[in-house]
Formats: structure tokens, sequence, C-alpha cells
């Protein structure tokens, strides 16, 4: 049975996660155990490796980082629950396709939890919820459909990172500002605005990691407090200039 080493990271900065992440990846020892990062980012767009500038309509005064993940332009702020799971998927024989379904997977559970009917698209990783779901919403109106969780890999090494951002409660207005994943017009949803009770992150958290561990499978998480050893590391030489 494989360990994964669970972090969480509260609120940091996506380009010291995303530095530490790849710092992870290219100097991890074969016997690594595999590490599961929670975490929210203050408000950034990323473009993935896929991504068009058209797709960035009016990023304003939000940061705009390149990435090395794969898909288009998304947003990330406080109240999404990003997870990055650093997997050795060589050691452990998993495909590519079995992690993205893994992790879509993981978000339909934990939507399922609430009662909430999610899906994967074939055509467009992540995952999708009806709008005519979401709290006072007329039942009549036409089913419309809106994304709550988008998804972006890299697999480098024979090891995993990126991940699956979850929309939880946050503020939805910077996907304005551009074309989510490069799809105009394509209308985004949060956990808050499908449920009536409030929405508590540390709850959501938790839940989100559950439904991974069943997703993946065979696998043992475990807790660990503090900072990943290459988040540390990274944070430390940040902190010096």
């Amino acid at each position: 049975m494989n360990t994964i080493h669970v972090y969480h990271l509260g609120l940091k900065a996506y380009d010291e996660v995303w530095s530490a992440m790849r710092h992870f990846t290219d100097t991890r020892a074969a016997d690594a155990p595999d590490e599961l990062w929670v975490v929210e980012h203050p408000p950034v767009f990323t473009q993935g490796q896929a991504g068009k500038p058209e797709h960035l309509l009016m990023p304003g005064d939000i940061p705009v980082v390149q990435t090395d993940r794969g898909g288009q332009v998304t947003y990330h702020g406080p109240g999404q629950l990003v997870l990055y799971p650093l997997l050795n998927v060589k050691r452990g024989g998993i495909g590519v396709r079995q992690l993205v379904t893994a992790l879509e997977e993981t978000v339909v559970a934990a939507m399922a939890e609430h009662g909430i009917e999610a899906y994967p698209r074939p055509d467009a990783p992540g995952v999708y919820v009806k709008k005519s779901a979401q709290r006072g919403d007329d039942p009549r109106r036409s089913m419309e459909e809106a994304k709550i969780a988008s998804l972006g890999l890299r697999i480098r090494r024979g090891c995993s990172f990126h991940g699956v951002a979850i929309n939880l409660d946050m503020d939805l207005a910077p996907f304005g500002r551009i074309n989510p994943c490069g799809y105009a017009g394509m209308a985004m949803t949060q956990l808050r605005d499908l449920v009536r009770a409030p929405v508590d992150l540390a709850s959501e958290r938790d839940r989100l990691v559950r439904c991974l561990g069943a997703s993946l499978g065979d696998v043992t998480l475990t807790p660990v407090s503090g900072l990943p050893a290459a988040l540390a590391d990274i944070s430390r030489t940040a902190g010096q200039n």
C-alpha cells in the first residue's frame, strides 16, 4: 500500500508553491514518499502550456503567471482549494488518464455527499454541474452547465505535479476577466451557490482529501504538520533575497 504524506499549507503564493513543486519533482529520490499539498492561493491567473493570449481578456491588477502545466488559462483565489498530488506515477503504475480520472472522481464524490450531481466531460478536463441546481434558481429555467473544478497536470521524471482546483466559497468575478480554460463565456460556479448551509473550508478540505484517497485506491493518507521540505527550502531562499 502506497503512503501519501498530506500537507495543509493554508494560503500560499502561487509562484512559491509552483517553484517548490518543480524542485520536489526534479530532486526527489526514487523511493521518496508521495505527497499531497492542499492550498489556497492569493488572486492569480495561470496560463497553461496551451494558453493563448487572447483568452486573457482584462487581467487588470491580478498577476498572470505562465506555467508548465497542461491546459489553458484559469484563476486561483482565496476560497478555492487546490489539490496538488505529487506522485511517482511510474512507481505506482498510474497512467496519466487514470490520474486525471481519479481527480475528477474525487470532486464528483465530494459533491455527491452534498446531494449535488457533478460530472466530468470527455472533451474538456474538469468537473461540471447544471446551473439550474444552484440555490435560488427557478427550476423552470433551462439547464445550463457551469464548471466547479479546473484540472491541469504535468508529468516529469515519471512523477506528477500541478492538480485540481475546486471552487468552494470565493469571489468568482475574476473569471469574467478571462475565457476560463479557453472557452469564451464558460459559466463558473462554486459550492456556496449550490448548498443552503455555510461552507466550512476545513471540512471541505478533509472531505476532498478523503475522497481522493478513495479514488486513488490502495493508499494510506498520512497528515504531516509543517511545510514540505521542498517548500521550506524555496521559502527560505525567497526570504534571503
